[in-house]
C-alpha cells in the first residue's frame, strides 16, 4: 500500500531526537533515581484563575463549533495586545488562532513555502524546525548561529545563505536552546535582506515573557519597514503556564491570514471556544507566573554557571531568556551525544545532547532550568561527581 512522500521527508526526525528524554522517563519507571533536565516545562501549574475561566466557560455551554479564524473576543485581545507591544495598528484581522505555536509554525510554512524552495533556519534550532519545514516539501538550509556572537543571528550569514530558491527566514527570539535574543538592530539588519529578496520572515517569539536580564526585546512585527512580510508566532504554553492547553496563534499581514484561512480550516475549523475564552483572559492582563518563572530560571542558570565552573571540562552559556541553559562538554573528551548517555547511565542525570538541536551543537548539551532548586543543585552536584571521575579515567 501506498504511503506518501511527506512520511519519507520526515524520517528520522520527531520522537527519535527525544531519545535521551525516553531513555530516562524508561529508568526513573524501572527505579532509578534520574533528575531529568530534558523538557522546558514550566515549573509551575497552571493558574486556577485561568482554569476556572475555562471551567465556567464550558459550563455556559462554549462547547460549540468556533470560527475558522478563531474566537472574535481572542482575536481582538490578541490585536490590542500585539498594537500596545509594537506599536503598530494590527486588526483582529491579522490574527490567526491554533492549538499551540507548533500547529501556527506548520500552518504558516504550509502557507509559505513549498517543493523547490528553501527556508533558512537558524543552527541550533528548536528540535521540531526541521520537520515542518520539511512538511511543506521545502529544503531547510541552517544559518550557524555562533557562540563566539552569543549565538545571535547575522545578517552576514544570513546573506551567505541566501539563493534564487530561498523564500522564508524563520527566526527565533528569545532563542531555544541558546537563550539568545536578537536587538532590534540584528533584525532591522536581517530584515533589509528580507526586503532585498524578497523573503517572508517567520518570528517565533513564545518566550517573549521569560527575558531574564536587561536585554530589551524586541519583535520583529515592531520594525515598519518589514512588518508587512513579518508572520509573528506565540502561545500561552510558557507565559502563562499552561503548555496542555494548546492554545497558540499567528499574526501576519491581513491578505496572508485570508489566504491562511481554507488551510487553517481544513486542519482543525478553529480552537475551542472555552480555551479561548481562558487565553483571552489570559492575554488581556499581564502574566501572573511569568515574573516568578523569569527570576528562577535567571537564578537557576546562575547558579549553573558558577557551580560547574569550579570544573574546567564544563562550560556553561550563560542564556538571556527562556527555560534553557547550554554546556560544552568538549573538555570531557566526549561530544554531546556521547556525554550525555554517559550522564544518565554513570551520573544520574539526564540532559539533551546538542545534536538535537541542530549541526553546530555536536559538543554542547542542553540543560532544563524548570526542576525545583533542590533537585537543581543535586544535579550539579552529580554533573561535577561525574566529571571528576571523567578526569580520572582520561588520566
Amino acid at each position: 500500500m501506498k504511503i506518501t512522500a511527506v512520511t519519507q521527508r520526515l524520517a528520522g526526525l520527531g520522537g527519535m531526537k527525544w531519545e535521551i528524554h525516553l531513555k530516562a522517563k524508561e529508568l526513573i519507571n524501572q527505579g532509578r533515581d534520574i533528575i531529568s533536565l530534558t523538557i522546558g516545562e514550566p515549573d509551575v501549574p497552571t493558574p486556577d484563575a485561568l482554569m476556572e475561566i475555562a471551567i465556567q466557560s464550558m459550563l455556559r455551554g462554549r462547547t460549540g463549533y468556533s470560527e475558522g479564524r478563531g474566537e472574535k473576543g481572542l482575536r481582538l485581545a490578541l490585536a490590542e495586545r500585539a498594537s500596545r507591544r509594537t506599536g503598530q495598528n494590527i486588526s483582529a484581522d491579522q490574527v490567526m488562532c491554533f492549538p499551540g505555536t507548533q500547529t501556527a509554525l506548520y500552518a504558516v510554512l504550509m502557507g509559505v513555502a513549498e517543493t523547490g524552495d528553501e527556508v533558512l533556519v537558524g543552527d541550533p534550532m528548536y528540535a521540531t524546525y526541521e520537520g515542518i519545514v520539511r512538511a511543506s516539501g521545502a529544503n531547510m538550509v541552517p544559518v550557524p548561529l555562533h557562540a563566539g556572537n552569543g549565538f545571535r543571528m547575522t545578517a552576514n550569514d544570513v546573506a551567505k545563505a541566501i539563493t534564487p530558491q530561498t523564500t522564508a527566514l524563520l527566526l527565533t527570539t528569545p532563542h531555544n536552546p541558546t537563550g539568545a535574543i536578537l536587538s532590534e538592530p540584528d533584525i532591522w539588519e536581517i530584515g533589509q535582506l528580507a526586503l532585498q529578496h524578497d523573503l517572508w520572515i517567520i518570528s517565533d517569539e513564545v518566550y517573549e515573557d521569560l527575558v531574564f536580564t536587561d536585554t530589551t526585546f524586541t519583535s520583529a512585527l515592531a520594525i515598519p519597514e518589514i512588518a508587512d512580510r513579518v508572520i509573528v508566532v506565540s502561545s500561552i504554553s510558557k507565559s502563562h503556564a499552561a503548555p496542555g492547553f494548546r492554545s497558540g496563534w499567528c499574526i501576519g499581514p491581513k491578505e496572508f491570514a485570508s489566504r491562511l484561512l481554507p488551510l487553517s480550516e481544513t486542519m482543525l475549523f478553529g480552537n475551542q471556544p472555552f480555551i479561548a475564552d481562558m487565553t483571552e483572559a489570559a492575554v488581556r492582563e499581564e502574566s501572573t507566573v511569568a515574573a516568578e518563572m523569569r527570576r528562577r530560571f535567571a537564578a537557576r542558570a546562575e547558579v549553573l554557571e558558577g557551580r560547574l565552573s569550579t570544573d574546567p571540562k564544563l562550560s556553561v552559556h550563560r542564556p538571556e531568556a527562556g527555560m534553557f541553559a547550554l554546556i560544552n562538554v568538549t573538555g570531557t573528551g566526549m561530544d554531546g551525544d556521547q556525554y550525555a548517555a554517559h550522564l544518565l547511565q554513570h551520573g544520574g542525570v539526564a540532559v539533551m545532547p546538542g545534536s538535537s538541536f541542530g549541526l553546530t551543537m555536536n559538543d554542547w548539551v542542553r540543560v532544563a532550568l524548570t526542576v525545583d532548586d533542590a533537585s537543581f543543585n543535586t544535579a550539579c552536584d552529580r554533573i561535577l561527581a561525574h566529571a571528576a571521575t571523567l578526569r580520572l579515567e582520561i588520566a
